[in-house]
């Protein structure tokens, strides 16, 4: 898949994506009507839902970045600090080589060394780093950090990733609604015709199944996003340098760093460069680590690179 085909199908993926979320907040407003809105003329929960599932998706779409820039203590580079104004040079470099407008960045002050991009279009972005990866990383290692969250940026991964982000937290949070009010839903459901049927018993369990599920099925769905974009990023990074070996040689240096990142959380861990959680199963290969990791596995990024590079 070329750098066209890659922003065609993300942008499609985004829409596709959207589209889910909102009919999983009409599905669980109806369930609310159906087992909570005993007497109401109207699908007041439904309505309710469907401009939560609006509102979010306009939310994260235009204000994400931000929100997720304030969730990790990100800020504004000391230009200063001769480490902080090497990246910036860097970061300038691989927007020239790229062809593209210059991102925002900003630096989160953790130890562990590790970057992300974020923001909705190429000339609304920004590149986080942390401090610990401007102390680990040499310049030629760090370009190829900045021409890897370059490639999300122009292949638009970026705007993916930060939809996924807002909308798996908004899929949490009203599920966590929802399932408080199981137990009140079930006594004002007790009022209608037991001998509904067989369908209603199956809604049911279906609709129960989903509130449960939704919030692991929502991050699988990001992780399963993440991992197919990161070869790609590495691909496109090297290309960009020219240079394979100094990613690989980046990715070697933070996989040795195993700390968990602190600043970043769980929502925002798939946007990083490498898992910030420094989980096991991010280096086990397999099926469930398939499933379950949200960056393929670093050995395997590595390889890649190294082969790009014709090294054995």
């Amino acid at each position: 898949m070329n750098i066209y085909e890659q922003i065609t199908g993300n942008n499609r993926a985004t829409r596709i994506i959207v589209s889910v979320f909102i009919l999983f907040f009409l599905f669980i407003g109806f369930g609310f009507d159906y087992y909570y809105g005993v007497g109401l003329r109207a699908p007041i929960f439904t309505v309710i839902a469907l401009l939560f599932g609006l509102v979010s998706s306009y939310a994260g779409w235009r204000y994400g970045d931000k929100l997720i820039l304030s969730s990790t203590h990100a800020r504004e580079l000391d230009l200063n600090d001769p480490k902080q104004k090497q990246w910036q040079n860097v970061v300038e470099e691989m927007s020239i080589a790229s062809n593209m407008a210059l991102p925002k960045t900003y630096i989160i002050d953790d130890p562990d060394p590790n970057a992300f991009a974020t923001g909705r279009s190429p000339e609304i972005s920004s590149i986080v780093v942390t401090r610990g990866l401007l102390e680990v990383l040499n310049r030629d290692e760090q370009q190829a950090v900045a021409a890897h969250e370059m490639s999300h940026i122009r292949n638009f991964d970026i705007r993916i990733m930060l939809m996924i982000a807002v909308l798996v937290g908004s899929i949490a949070l009203i599920s966590d609604w929802a399932r408080r009010g199981l137990f009140r839903g079930e006594r004002r459901s007790s009022r209608r015709d037991s001998g509904s049927g067989a369908a209603v018993l199956i809604i049911l369990a279906i609709w129960l199944a989903t509130v449960i599920l939704a919030p692991l099925l929502s991050q699988i769905m990001a992780m399963f996003v993440s991992r197919r974009r990161e070869y790609l990023a590495d691909a496109s990074g090297a290309e960009l340098t020219r240079n394979p070996l100094a990613l690989a040689s980046a990715l070697e240096k933070i996989d040795s760093r195993a700390e968990p990142t602190r600043s970043i959380n769980q929502g925002s861990a798939h946007l990083c460069i490498c898992d910030p959680k420094g989980r096991p199963i991010g280096v086990r290969e397999g099926r469930l680590a398939d499933l379950f990791a949200t960056h393929p596995p670093i050995n395997r990024r590595i390889e890649a690179l190294k082969q790009m590079a014709y090294v054995a």
